[in-house]
């Protein structure tokens, strides 16, 4: 079929999370999609201050629209799939690892019990029979939950034991042989912990593997996350779950959306999420749902349900930049010195949002509302003042359709990054409230950027930059001048950076060297 893939439509897998129980997983199997084509319906308020309708398709629907991949089923997309010959299939297809079907007893008298570890051996069988049919050089994984483990266990154990050489060992990166890029939604990278029961109901969980929960736990994650052959130098004291291979899958091709929203999820009548607690997606908490070092999103959704973050405008978004995205968007905060004039006691919080123009939602979010907002270290006599602190990354595509202004496609991407500092006195874990002003922040702003990509007569792309406290008109309104042109201050080949200071009239609180540094880098897929 041509080149396959060379469009950057690779074929997409879904593996779905944990169900649990027999009647949970006959919910499961019973959904042809396991739960990819679900979408959701929400409430917007008009002009009038009515109440309107916003839906979303569902994430399958809208790479079919949108991207234009099939979904080819024939009754049984296993049994399709072995019954065409190499090469026949279309590469832009999307594919359901249907690992609970053998566990369910509505489809047999006598259900297997389902296996974690069987789980991930057969998602490799699945990848090689789909690249063989397609013609594919790689898959892209996307994965929701206890999916995000197997896929994990697939490039960290599996493919590295099953591709040993004659001598037993194990190659930490082979698992890049057949899978491009994974995208995980409120994966347990890191287990899942409770907010109560100092820990006795993890002892609980994993001492009884009650409904096969104890795959959270460290011991078991140890297990299927580990080859054998490596045992011998990583210990379990020594393991960390949400930490990946320096030699292994790289951390780059990773995605992990992050969701903030704990009070939507009502799983057991919502006791769930009050074990587990406010900072949390319901089930997952915050902390524990990415890798370290992998690009990561936050959205205020929760692990699943009417508000769940797979059936959201949110997560598709971040799902189809992360996928198809062409230009990585780097953001750092630089020369910050916040604090140095306050006493001890008080901390400081930065709220953080991205906008990108064409959207009805934020991409990423974080905020004290959410429990999540970004920490700010003091800054003491001493400390460097060019030591940039990574705040966020995102991807955007080149190729997405650009929104009509005037009736015209506008050729630059715009986004707007949403910073709000506040401040608050804490002295041996309580708050102090007697200067405290609430909701009222020490900084706010928004930066818009817009970007040019690259073309074949522009190697690297140019980008503009005005913050809005300095735009005299409305944002959609703003046309960039020279005065807006960031300059490229890096010089390397293949990769722009440009800084923009703070307004001068926010440096004596900020720093009088307070800037963001933007690092533009063209994403290539790795065929």
């Amino acid at each position: 079929m041509g080149n396959a893939g060379a469009d950057g439509r690779l074929p997409i897998i879904y593996v779905r999370g944990f169900a649990g129980n027999g009647r949970a997983i006959n919910s499961a199997v019973d959904d042809p999609f396991y739960g990819f084509s679900q979408g959701s319906v929400h409430v917007r308020s008009d002009s009038r201050g009515k109440a309107r309708f916003h839906q979303f398709e569902s994430p399958m629907l809208r790479l079919v629209t949108d991207h234009k991949y099939e979904v080819p089923v024939h009754g049984d997309q296993w049994a399709y799939l072995q019954g065409v010959d190499a090469g026949t299939v279309n590469p832009a297809s999307i594919w359901i690892h249907r690992f609970y079907d053998d566990s369910a007893d509505t489809f047999d008298e006598d259900p297997e019990n389902f296996s974690f570890e069987e789980a991930a051996h057969d998602l490799f069988r699945l990848i090689k029979l789909v690249l063989d049919r397609t013609g594919a050089p790689k898959v892209f994984l996307v994965a929701h939950s206890m999916g995000g483990l197997i896929c994990r266990s697939l490039l960290q154990r599996v493919i590295p034991e099953e591709m040993a050489d004659a001598d037993g060992n194990v190659d930490p990166a082979a698992g890049t042989a057949y899978v491009a890029r994974v995208f995980t939604y409120a994966t347990p990278h890191g287990g899942i912990n409770f907010a109560v029961g100092y820990g006795l109901l993890e002892r609980i969980r994993d001492a009884t593997g009650i409904q096969g929960a104890d795959i959270f736990g460290p011991d078991r994650m140890y297990d299927y996350l580990t080859p054998a052959a490596r045992r011998r130098t990583l210990r379990r004291d020594a393991f960390q779950a949400t930490e990946m291979p320096d030699d292994g899958f790289p951390v780059g091709e990773l995605f992990c959306l992050v969701g903030s929203n704990p009070e939507d999820y009502d799983v057991a009548f919502g006791l769930s999420s009050k074990a587990v607690g406010p900072r949390s997606d319901g089930l997952v908490q915050i902390n524990n749902a990415a890798v370290r070092g992998a690009p990561l999103a936050i959205v205020h959704r929760s692990h699943s349900g009417r508000y769940g973050i797979v059936n959201s405008e949110e997560g598709y978004q971040n799902l189809q930049r992360f996928l198809f995205g062409d230009l990585k968007i780097q953001v750092e905060l630089v020369g910050f010195t916040v604090g140095r004039d306050a006493t001890q006691d008080v901390e400081f919080q930065l709220d953080v949002g991205v906008a990108i123009r064409g959207l009805p939602v934020m991409v990423h979010e974080q905020s004290a509302a959410h429990f999540c907002p970004v920490q700010i270290e003091r800054w003491r006599e001493g400390d460097p003042i060019d030591s940039p602190q990574p705040l966020l990354t995102t991807f955007l595509s080149s190729q997405a359709p650009r929104p009509l202004v005037g009736g015209r496609s506008v050729p630059r991407l715009r986004q707007a990054l949403r910073l709000r500092l506040m401040s608050i006195v804490e002295k041996q874990g309580r708050f102090f409230f007697e200067d405290h002003m609430e909701q009222t922040e020490d900084w706010q702003d928004t930066l818009v950027v817009d970007i040019e990509p690259p073309s074949a007569a522009q190697p690297l792309p140019t980008a503009w930059a005005a913050w809005n406290s300095t735009i005299p008109t409305a944002l959609r309104d703003w046309i960039r001048d020279d005065r807006d042109r960031l300059l490229d201050r890096d010089g390397t080949a293949n990769r722009w950076s440009g800084r923009i200071d703070v307004p001068a009239l926010m440096k004596p609180l900020l720093g009088d060297y307070a800037g963001l540094q933007i690092t533009v880098t063209p994403r290539v897929l790795s065929l």
